[in-house]
């Protein structure tokens, strides 16, 4: 049986996060939102609407963020740990999806691949994932069409193994990495819906990429692999 935790980064997304937060504890519980020092009532707003909120006193980054929920997440006894975005950009009516891929035992690690449409999005984020996603496969070992997607569920056992160390964005890339060096069996799931119109990233695509896809080399060449026993 599946059972999760949910871990939501937000920084500064007060109109989204009760929505986010409502749609997700249908499915997982408990919603934990991890407020990355936001100036505005994204904090008040989650716990409002039923979420357990961590709280930085400053903007650390994702990396950090996500991190900072794991150390809450991994001491719940739960089986896996779902992760998604504070900002619309996934649906939370779709976590069915990557836990009954879970359940089938299809995978440790149930990656939710968001859809690339030339004509719906803005250029510079299509073309930095299709490009990035191509390099980063490489190095992850196996293929993915969006290795930056954060909606992803990952069973607790291997997560606890692994030491992480990512401060922003590039926090996605090393799970993949990591965890696939690991012995995690990967499974992919193609998402329905991407609403651009709501969802405004704080990544900066062309320089955020190159960023990811240096540290990738970093994370699968130069970084032994450390491994925690539990």
């Amino acid at each position: 049986m599946v059972t999760c935790c949910a871990l939501i980064a937000a920084f500064n997304e007060e109109e989204r996060i009760a929505d986010v937060v409502r749609g997700t504890a249908v499915h997982a519980a408990p919603v934990v939102v991890i407020d990355d020092g936001s100036t505005d009532r994204t904090a008040s707003k989650a716990r409002e609407a039923g979420a357990v909120v961590l709280e930085h006193g400053e903007n650390r980054g994702k990396g950090c963020a996500i991190r900072t929920g794991l150390g809450f997440a991994l001491a719940q006894p739960c089986s896996h740990v779902l992760f998604l975005d504070a900002d619309l950009q996934h649906d939370p009516s779709e976590i069915p999806r990557l836990v009954s891929r879970a359940a089938q035992g299809s995978g440790d690690f149930v990656l939710g691949e968001r859809e690339f449409r030339r004509e719906a999005m803005p250029a510079s984020r299509y073309h930095s994932n299709v490009i990035g996603s191509a390099i980063l496969s490489r190095f992850i070992g196996t293929a993915v069409s969006d290795s930056q997607s954060g909606f992803r569920l990952i069973r607790a056992s291997l997560l606890r193994q692994v030491q992480l160390t990512a401060t922003g964005y590039e926090i996605e890339t090393e799970m993949l990495i990591k965890l696939v060096r690991a012995g995690a069996a990967l499974d992919r799931v193609t998402l329905r819906r991407l609403d651009y119109q709501c969802a405004r990233s704080k990544m900066r695509p062309v320089r955020d990429t190159f960023r990811t896809c240096m540290l990738a080399l970093r994370y699968r060449y130069l970084s032994p692999l450390k491994l925690r026993a539990y």
